[in-house]
C-alpha cells in the first residue's frame, strides 16, 4: 500500500496526514525545538533520525509520540514496513515535503524518517549494580559523540547503563543517539548528583573502579567482580578528587607513546571488554577480595 494512499483515520488513533510545506508550520518547529536541550528538557522528548534507530525503537518498546517521513525522500523498503505498522498501531504522523524535512533533520544522508519519542529515565533507587555485566558512570561528559559510543559499546559487551554525575551532556542529544546506533534503547540511563551517588554506592557496597595513568594496578591484573561499577571521568578534567575518593580501586591502561591519555570512549571501551573477557573465563593476576 503507497504512504500517501493508507487511510488517514482508523479506530486508535488519527493521523496528522496533510502534506507539509512550510518550515514555519507550528508541527514543524515544534520538531525543530527538540535540537535544542531546552526544548528536550522542556517537553520531555526528543528526535531520532534514520530506519535503524528507529527500527531498534520499535522492538524495544519505546513510546512514539510522532511519526515524521518525508515521502518522496523514503525509499528503503524497511522504512516504508515501519511507516505501516507505526501508522496501523495508532501512532499520529506529519508527512513533510522534502524541503522542510531537511530543515528539521542534522542526518549527513537523511533517509526521510524521523521519529518524535517520549524520554526514558531510570531512578537511581531503582538500580541494582548486581545485574548485567557491570554499569557505567559518567561524570561531567561533555560530548555526545563520546557518551552514544560508551552506550554502544556498553550494549556491545552486555552492560546494564550508564550513570550520569552531575553536569553531563545530554542522552537525547541528537548526535549521542547517532552515534549509539540504537544502544540508546537497550541501555538504562540514570542521572543523578554526586550525593546521591555516594549515598547510594554505600548502600549496595559495589565496587567501584575508576582509571589514572598514575596508578600502580594494570587494568587486566585486577579481578572485576559482579557488582560492578566503572567509572569514566570528563574529557577536560577527569574524575574530580569529591569522585575519585570513593573509588575502591585504581587502575591503569598502560601506554607507551607519546600521549599520557586516551579518549574517555576508547578508555571505556577497554575496560568493557577486559571485564567481558573476564566473564568469559580469563584468569586475571590480582583478586580485590
Amino acid at each position: 500500500m503507497a504512504l500517501d494512499n493508507m487511510q488517514t483515520e482508523q479506530e486508535g488513533g488519527v493521523y496528522q496526514d496533510r502534506l507539509v510545506y512550510s518550515r514555519n508550520d507550528p508541527a514543524v518547529r515544534r520538531i525543530r525545538d527538540l535540537q535544542t536541550r531546552e526544548g528536550r528538557e522542556r517537553t520531555g522528548l526528543f528526535l531520532i533520525e534514520g530506519i535503524k534507530p528507529l527500527a531498534e525503537a520499535v522492538v524495544e518498546g519505546a513510546r512514539v509520540e510522532t511519526l515524521v517521513v518525508a515521502p518522496a525522500v523514503l525509499t528503503n523498503t524497511l522504512g516504508h514496513k515501519l511507516v505501516k505498522r507505526l501508522r496501523i498501531g495508532g501512532t499520529p504522523c506529519l508527512r513533510l515535503s522534502p524541503e522542510v524535512y531537511h530543515s528539521v533533520s542534522q542526518a549527513e544522508e537523511p533517509q526521510g524518517i524521523a521519529a518524535v519519542l517520549r524520554q526514558r529515565w531510570e531512578r537511581l533507587d531503582q538500580v541494582r549494580p548486581s545485574r548485567g555485566l557491570c554499569w557505567i558512570a559518567a561524570e561531567a561528559v561533555q560530548s555526545a559523540g563520546n557518551l552514544g559510543t560508551i552506550l554502544r559499546t556498553s550494549e556491545a559487551v552486555g552492560g546494564s547503563g550508564v550513570i550520569l554525575i552531575g553536569d553531563t551532556v545530554d542522552p537525547f542529544n541528537p548526535a549521542t543517539v547517532r552515534a549509539s546506533m540504537g544502544s540508546l534503547f537497550h541501555q538504562k540511563i540514570v542521572r543523578t548528583t554526586v550525593e546521591a551517588f555516594a549515598a547510594w554506592k554505600r548502600r549496595h557496597q559495589c565496587l567501584l573502579v575508576g582509571t589514572s595513568a598514575s596508578a600502580e594496578t594494570d587494568y587486566k591484573a585486577l579481578r572485576y567482580p559482579s557488582s560492578l561499577i566503572l567509572l569514566m571521568g570528563g574529557e577536560k578534567r577527569g574524575v574530580s578528587p569529591e569522585v575519585a575518593a570513593m573509588c575502591d580501586a585504581m587502575v591503569r591502561i598502560p601506554m607507551v607513546g607519546r600521549t599520557n591519555s586516551l579518549n574517555i570512549a576508547i578508555a571505556a571501551g577497554v575496560l568493557l571488554y577486559e571485564v567481558f573477557d573476564q566473564r568469559r573465563g580469563c584468569e586475571p593476576d590480582q583478586s580485590l577480595r
